[in-house]
């Protein structure tokens, strides 16, 4: 065998090493990150143009550039959108008391399912009692005040129109008198002075349909000691902790003994209750990829909780808003949940799952590595080897998913079954050059 032969099969060794998938169960000396099949594809390729221009020194430079080749075939395309995000149930509330008072019992603990209305705790009656009771007493005393004053009314206000009308009589006879000399202009003026008097404590009073009633502000004594009495209630059935939905504790944050409003430096909630009958994915879509997202689209999710299966979801909600990208980024990111539709998934609340979405797919079309696609100034290009030579082939780019690019041509030359595509082709390539094709890679 000649040198030349043996760096040919060595070369050939390597290219089928760097090539071979993973072998199952075998384990490996030190990994430090999961490759994904594109990688090894693209390193693989990258590999193969080192390795043929170490080759090419070793033999002096000389003849044709050695070009890793696969041939055109049709196939499909799928381009899947891949994000991570939380899992939570479909309904959560964060159960607080703002009463200054103590626990006194609990009835559920972390796990436990509740129903809507139901009893967690219950804390000391006495401060919330006697809160009660003195609303009590302030609203029967505007009441009573109340009552004293239209008793009052009814009898003053009778008083003040016997006055008048007494009055008035008084004024009608002395003023016949005055016409008939009888009395003086003063006596006149003087009854009529009375009269006008007991006509102004007649209108002093309220009265409302016939019936006279006390001042307004008797009235609106009662209806704020009503309110206080209502709030102080309020406050007492308060010191009975309910559950707002019907759902699982997944936090307690209190204990007996320890004051309701008083929950740690945070400010935690007594009890997180969520409704974990139906879960949900959050995760935030680029800006760039939104609109290929729909309501009702399913995703699959996965997580490392599943151990390789993977459930099913749909896309229920779209934030009609857009947010900022964390770690400083100027790309906006849109909220959007997934459901999951699997009601024994084993998924739990808490952990992180990634959902992917189908965002675009092609079926029987001329596809090619994504590494075999060049993009130039004037468009994109795919490489061919034909009779011995580079063939630059205009192409349009399709769905691309992470290893594979749908191309149409673009132009007079057309795609062919079975044409040979530089699988990672140089820039410096130009159409003619002479090359020699290495199939299999």
């Amino acid at each position: 065998m000649t040198d030349t032969e043996r760096r040919e099969e060595e070369f050939d060794a390597q290219v089928a090493e760097l090539m071979k998938p993973d072998e199952p169960g075998k384990k490996k000396k030190k990994v430090h990150k999961k490759w994904s099949r594109k990688r090894k594809i693209l390193t693989a390729a990258g590999a193969a143009v080192i390795l043929f221009a170490a080759f090419r020194a070793c033999t002096g430079g000389g003849g044709a550039v050695a070009v890793a080749t696969t041939p055109l075939t049709k196939g499909d395309v799928t381009e899947v959108l891949s994000l991570t995000g939380p899992i939570s149930g479909t309904d959560s509330v964060d159960v607080f008391s703002n009463l200054h008072s103590e626990v006194q019992a609990l009835y559920v603990k972390e796990g436990d399912q509740v129903e809507q209305g139901q009893v967690l705790a219950e804390l000391n009656t006495a401060d919330a009692q006697r809160e009660v009771d003195i609303a009590k007493n302030a609203y029967d005393l505007a009441v009573a005040e109340f009552e004293e004053q239209a008793t009052a009314a009814v009898n003053g206000y009778a008083k003040a129109v016997q006055d008048y009308n007494t009055a008035k009589g008084n004024y009608d006879r002395s003023a016949v008198l005055a016409q008939a000399g009888s009395i003086s202009p003063v006596d006149l003026e003087t009854a009529r002075n009375a009269m006008e008097d007991a006509a102004r404590e007649v209108s002093s009073y309220r009265v409302e349909n016939g019936q006279p009633l006390p001042a307004k502000s008797y009235e609106l004594r009662i209806k704020d000691a009503q309110y206080e009495l209502e709030t102080k209630q309020e406050a007492l059935e308060d010191t009975k902790i309910i559950s707002p939905i019907t759902g699982t504790v997944v936090r307690v944050n209190t204990k007996v003994g320890r004051f309701a409003d008083e929950t740690g430096d945070t400010a935690e909630p007594l009890f997180v209750i969520e409704n974990l009958d139906t879960l949900e994915l959050e995760i935030d879509v680029s800006e760039y990829s939104i609109g290929k997202v729909a309501l009702g689209q399913e995703a699959v999710i996965s997580a490392d909780i599943l151990n390789g299966d993977t459930v099913t979801g749909e896309v229920t909600a779209i934030s009609p808003t857009g947010e900022e990208k964390s770690g400083g980024s100027s790309e906006r990111v849109i909220p959007t949940t997934i459901r999951i539709n699997d009601k024994d998934s084993r998924l739990i609340a808490g952990i992180t799952a990634r959902a992917e979405l189908t965002l675009n797919e092609v079926h029987d079309t001329w596809v090619v590595p994504g590494s075999a696609v060049m993009d130039r100034e004037d468009g994109s290009y795919i490489a061919a080897v034909k009779d011995g030579a580079v063939e630059l082939i205009p192409v349009d780019r399709g769905v691309e998913s992470d290893i594979q690019t749908e191309v149409k041509a673009r132009g007079e030359i057309p795609l062919e079954e079975g044409l040979e595509i530089i699988t990672s082709p140089d820039a410096g390539l130009t159409d003619g050059m002479a090359v020699t094709a290495v199939p299999g890679a």
